[in-house]
């Protein structure tokens, strides 16, 4: 059974790049790190390479697993398996959450997104987005445009119905 990430939250960020993981999402990198029991540190990855992003996206064990072997099952030599190894392989950072729930953002990653004394955590399905607060708030605020550019009775669901599934190109 994959457990899904559900939630949000903002902590506080200390000078050593320490930040609390919500609970919730805690419970989660425990239950999808095979490796981790009670009095073990429960490990995950976080992903940073992709330049577009303005976000940290942090993998549980379970979900990285899945996404090395989907990036091994492609051909050996081609582009798409060399750019997929040097996102997720090279530029990742394997790390775990320590006794208190706290987690270390290396500074060269608080940098890369504009961390200072905040973290803002979005649940996003297998995985969880950190982001700094105000990045998060203007990326929001682009969201609701777009729902507000929508017919009031528009139910966003129906994108899960893949006969009714429309095309962002």
């Amino acid at each position: 059974m994959v457990r899904r990430f559900r939630g949000e939250g903002l902590n506080k960020v200390d000078s050593k790049g320490r930040v609390s993981i919500p609970a919730l999402f805690r419970r989660v990198i425990e239950s999808c790190d095979p490796g981790w029991t009670d009095g073990l540190q429960p490990e995950l990855v976080i992903v940073y390479g992709d330049s577009r992003k303005n976000f940290l996206e942090c993998y549980t064990i379970q979900a990285i697993d899945e996404v090395d072997q989907k990036i091994s099952d492609l051909p050996r030599g081609s582009i798409q398996r060399k750019m997929l190894e040097r996102l997720f392989h090279g530029q990742s950072f394997p790390t775990s959450v320590d006794d208190t729930g706290r987690l270390v953002i290396p500074q060269r990653l608080r940098e890369k997104i504009g961390i200072k004394a905040e973290a803002y955590f979005i649940a996003s399905g297998d995985t969880f987005q950190i982001w700094n607060p105000e990045t998060f708030k203007e990326d929001q605020e682009k969201a609701n445009a777009w729902l507000q550019s929508l017919p009031e009775d528009f139910d966003p669901l129906i994108y899960l119905d893949a006969s009714d599934r429309q095309s962002d190109d």
